[in-house]
This record gives C-alpha cells, sequence and structure tokens, in this order.
C-alpha cells in the first residue's frame, strides 16, 4: 500500500470509528459493540505504523 493509500484508509477508519463510538448506549453496551470498536483500533494502529515505516 502506498502512502495516500494508507492515509486515506486511517481518515476513513477514524470517521467510522467515531460513529461506531458515537452510537454506544449509555447502558447495556453488547460484547459485539466493544469487539467492533476494537477491531477498528486495532486496524488503524497496524495502519498508522505501516505509515510511519514509509515516512
Amino acid at each position: 500500500m502506498d502512502e495516500q493509500k494508507i492515509k486515506e484508509e486511517i481518515e476513513s477508519l477514524s470517521s467510522l470509528l467515531s460513529e461506531r463510538k458515537k452510537s454506544l448506549p449509555a447502558h447495556s453496551i453488547r460484547p459485539h459493540q466493544i469487539i467492533a470498536i476494537e477491531e477498528l483500533e486495532e486496524k488503524l494502529a497496524d495502519l498508522k505504523a505501516q505509515l510511519k515505516k514509509i515516512s
């Protein structure tokens, strides 16, 4: 993946992560909701590490 594609993917995932966090209910959070957020955070961390390597 080139630098521009990684940046675009980071932006997209950051937006999606923000939306997911905003949609969490104040009570009764389900495990699948937390898992989805954690997976997005892991993908973001991986992409940021890739970007750091090529920058």
